[in-house]
């Protein structure tokens, strides 16, 4: 049954979100990760990590381990260098969406192949239903299926709509709205709760105000409720049970 409680909202602005300069790599990190700790900010429900990094020519991440984690990169600018246990290898453009479910364990690298531009990207990790598995490994190109000033699923728990199966029971979906157009979230009953990430823009969503790299968490989301985008944009909405 919906709740009945009234929605409530905490914003996490991307200037006081926690960060580390390595040199070959910029971090920010909405949620407590690596060296940054941050007990207010562990995650939001299933959601875990949500890293915004740029890498610099020829810099990126050797070969580590991960497991029992659903692993998604979104590429903002440049190019990304996959390759892992599995046998995958793919150069990841700007745009593009990777999907990665660690299972029982996969090991993988990430590097930026250019030696001129940085490569600035999202990686954001969903906690799965339960351990185990065999790894997965699919690529998404934005380009092929986004629709304007609309959301598009792009993950969800039993793959429909074009959709790809996640091992948790979380939607994930891309929005993108023109300056003055207005994108309808509709109500989703098993998963009440949603985080919103602006990848680029301005967006006003239940009386907050988000720009470029703000999050918004949204408890008991209403039944239906509105993204009215201020300028062109684009955003992650989460739907979490």
């Amino acid at each position: 049954m919906k709740s009945t409680q009234a929605p409530k909202t905490t914003k996490r602005p991307a200037g006081e979100r926690g960060q580390a300069d390595h040199g070959w790599l910029q971090a920010r990190f909405t949620f407590s990760f690596s060296g940054y700790f941050d007990p207010d900010h562990m995650g939001f429900r299933s959601l875990r990590v949500m890293n915004n990094d740029t890498i610099q020519p020829g810099g990126g991440f050797p070969t580590h381990p991960h497991s029992d984690m659903e692993i998604f990169t979104y590429v903002i600018e440049g190019q990304l260098e996959h390759r892992d246990s599995m046998g995958n290898g793919a150069v990841l453009e700007p745009g593009n969406l990777q999907y990665m479910s660690a299972g029982s364990g996969i090991q993988h690298s990430e590097f930026n192949p250019s030696r001129e531009n940085k490569t600035h990207l999202y990686q954001i990790w969903l906690h799965p239903r339960e351990a185990g598995g065999e790894p997965r490994y699919m690529e998404k190109p934005l380009a092929e299926f986004a629709r304007p000033n609309d959301l598009t699923l792009l993950y969800s728990a039993d793959g429909r709509d074009g959709s790809t199966e996640i091992r948790q029971d979380a939607e994930i979906s891309y929005g993108q709205a023109d300056s003055g157009s207005t994108v309808i979230v509709p109500g989703s009953e098993p998963m009440p709760h949603a985080w919103i990430q602006v990848i680029s823009g301005e967006v006003s969503v239940l009386g907050e105000t988000l720009q470029t790299a703000d999050g918004l968490a949204i408890e008991d989301a209403p039944d239906k409720f509105e993204i009215t985008a201020t300028a062109d944009s684009k955003f992650l909405l989460f739907r979490l049970n």
